[in-house]
């Protein structure tokens, strides 16, 4: 009887193993997309690039809050759009250029042959965060400067987002000169406050949708070619096919008042620390089942060591593993779910007054997979037990809208995408990815379902911390790429149909 149930176990563990091991070796087998044979750009010097870019940056385009520039503050914005005319004669030339109404957005129209083709969009935005005060001798190079040291660029905007607008101009300057005549019409959009709201996007996109035109892309700042990629080690291209939405609820805590000399035991202060531990605790569930996530994993397959591919290729085994590794990683945790962030706490106005309401701000990143409605039926859940809670959504901030519809991998976009990608990386792997971040492509989506965030550039997780932060920079290289890159993406979208 004994011998017989071992057996019996003996085999049910063999065929595990077995189903195990076979779906581990097809994980992955095959890319996400298609690709596409990519034309030749013409020559585009990246010394060029990175001299125009070092002058982009010190126009001072610098948004602070919605709004901006005020009146009387546009001259920086000006002066660029004088530049951008000086600098790239055959490009303005062959486009018409206009700003979009009542906004310092340039919208660029470089009119197509065939009006049956749709036209593609090409998305940047011209102005920047402002520099912590203080911080700036912690640059190496000073950040408004536009200085080149020991082959980068240095300055506020060479990665956000001012690289990818000259890169783009460079481009068309390069196909313009030598000949280039685009069968399907290109647009290219340069928003003036993406930072702070993108409300010169939001009119810019309006005023395309009030013209019917409806583009087979539209292509925006979100994500590049990483080296070495955290999720393998290796070099790995990200193309953004969705953006996480943004949400901030005001959670409310109400109990007695009076002089802390005879507290409660569960005052409002109490109540609050309460409500924002439970929702820390409780963190909303993961999803690895849809894209962009289930395609990332799967495009990263072959990259990755046996043992990751086989938990990944097995999640109906191993997810619980994968959901508690990667949510020790704020970055993998943010790619997995919408992530909960308290940001803000207030209670009384004296620190020996009891407060009789006492509230915190609670930031939610939205995932794909999630709605708003879902966020808040969560947090009421999470904090039912909790006496005096009130959850109000918040006024405040620059946006509250849900997740951005997730763009297809089944079409010439995403395969010209994905086929930049791998030659400049060398081969190595392009995976559509998630950007955690809000940008003006959000908007494109009222006229196109194809969005796309990837700009064709090489940058190691150092690079990165440049965002918004101390030392961004953009190497020269890369500033070759980011043109040779987006001439290919015109070039190739212009040859498909």
């Amino acid at each position: 009887m004994i011998r017989n149930i071992l057996i019996g176990l003996g085999a049910i563990i063999g065929i595990l193993a077995a189903v195990v091991l076979f779906r581990t070796a097809s994980y992955g087998a095959d890319p996400v997309g298609g690709r596409v044979e990519l034309p030749q750009a013409p020559a585009i010097s990246s010394d060029r690039g990175a001299q125009n870019l070092a002058a982009a940056i010190r126009f001072r385009t610098i948004t602070v809050a919605p709004g901006d520039p005020r009146p009387g503050q546009e001259e920086p914005w000006i002066q660029l759009h004088q530049w951008l005319e000086e600098t790239y004669p055959a490009a303005h030339a062959a486009m018409q250029k206009e700003l979009v109404p009542g906004t310092l957005t340039l919208l660029y129209t470089w009119e197509g042959s065939d009006p049956a083709l749709k036209p593609i969009l090409l998305m940047a935005h011209q102005d920047v965060v402002p520099v912590n005060i203080g911080t700036e001798g912690d640059w190496t190079g000073a950040p408004f400067e536009g200085e080149i040291i020991d082959g980068y660029i240095y300055g506020r905007g060479t990665i956000d987002d001012k690289g990818s607008l000259v890169a783009l101009m460079e481009a068309a300057e390069a196909l313009a000169g030598s000949g280039f005549q685009p069968r399907r019409t290109v647009y290219f959009m340069f928003g003036h406050d993406e930072e702070v709201s993108g409300s010169g996007a939001e009119a810019g996109i309006a005023l395309l949708k009030a013209r019917g035109i409806e583009p087979e892309m539209a292509l925006d700042e979100g994500f590049m070619i990483v080296d070495p990629s955290p999720l393998t080690g290796k070099p790995m291209g990200f193309i953004g096919i969705a953006e996480k939405g943004y949400l901030t609820l005001e959670i409310i805590a109400t109990g007695e008042g009076g002089h802390s000399s005879t507290p409660p035991r569960d005052s409002a202060a109490v109540r609050l620390a309460r409500a924002v531990v439970a929702l820390d605790d409780n963190q909303m569930k993961a999803d690895f089942s849809k894209p962009p996530v289930s395609d990332l994993f799967r495009s990263a397959a072959n990259d990755m060591p046996f043992m990751q591919k086989m938990a990944f290729a097995n999640l109906w085994l191993f997810e619980g593993m994968i959901d508690q590794q990667m949510s020790g990683i704020p970055a993998g945790n943010a790619m997995i779910r919408t992530t909960t962030a308290p940001t803000m706490l207030a209670g009384s106005a004296k620190e020996n007054v009891l407060a009789q309401r006492a509230s915190a701000m609670v930031n939610f990143r939205i995932h794909p997979n999630n709605t708003e409605e879902d966020i808040l039926e969560h947090v009421r859940t999470v904090t039912a037990g909790i006496e005096g809670i009130e959850i109000k959504v918040g006024q405040q901030g620059i946006r509250g809208e849900g997740a951005s519809p997730v763009s297809p991998t089944n079409n010439l976009a995403y395969a010209v995408l994905a086929s930049v990608a791998e030659a400049i990386s060398g081969g190595a792997p392009a995976a559509p990815g998630l950007v955690l971040g809000a940008t003006d492509a959000r908007y494109a989506s009222a006229i196109t379902p194809n969005v796309y965030r990837f700009a064709p550039a090489i940058m190691s997780p150092d690079d990165l911390t440049g965002f918004h932060g101390t030392n961004e920079r953009l190497a020269v290289e890369n500033m070759g790429r980011l043109a040779t890159g987006y001439a290919q993406i015109i070039l190739a979208m212009d040859a498909g149909e």
